[in-house]
């Protein structure tokens, strides 16, 4: 490799760092939010995919025809509004880092870079 050639590609990773980081900066007031049990769960996750905020329906909370409450409903109800939320949330930083990266196929190996 020249030194030209070497000098053009690190100006690339260069700019294109410098564009990460406004997706970043752009990514932090963005939320996802996602549903299970017919909106008895709610979660909110931001881009980094930690949760910032989880609402229960009381409904949940009221015991069935046999007096007890269905715990294992509750868990698989909170788990699958996680799992739709995490996967929106690697949707919306997909498609942003997309913007920068294009079609180098790289959007998938970016999120350790954006740390």
């Amino acid at each position: 490799m020249s030194q030209g050639n070497l000098g053009d590609l690190l100006k690339n990773v260069s700019r294109m760092r410098k564009d990460l980081d406004k997706v970043q900066e752009s990514l932090k007031g963005r939320y996802v939010e996602a549903k299970s049990g017919g909106d008895l769960v709610q979660v909110t996750l931001n881009w980094r995919q930690d949760l910032v905020k989880i609402s229960l329906d009381p409904k949940l909370f009221k015991a069935g025809e046999d007096g007890k409450l269905d715990v294992a409903l509750i868990e698989d109800l909170i788990v699958a509004a996680l799992s739709q939320g995490m996967e929106k949330s690697r949707t919306l930083m997909r498609q942003e880092m997309e913007k920068v990266t294009g079609d180098l196929g790289v959007a998938g190996m970016l999120p350790g870079l954006l740390g």
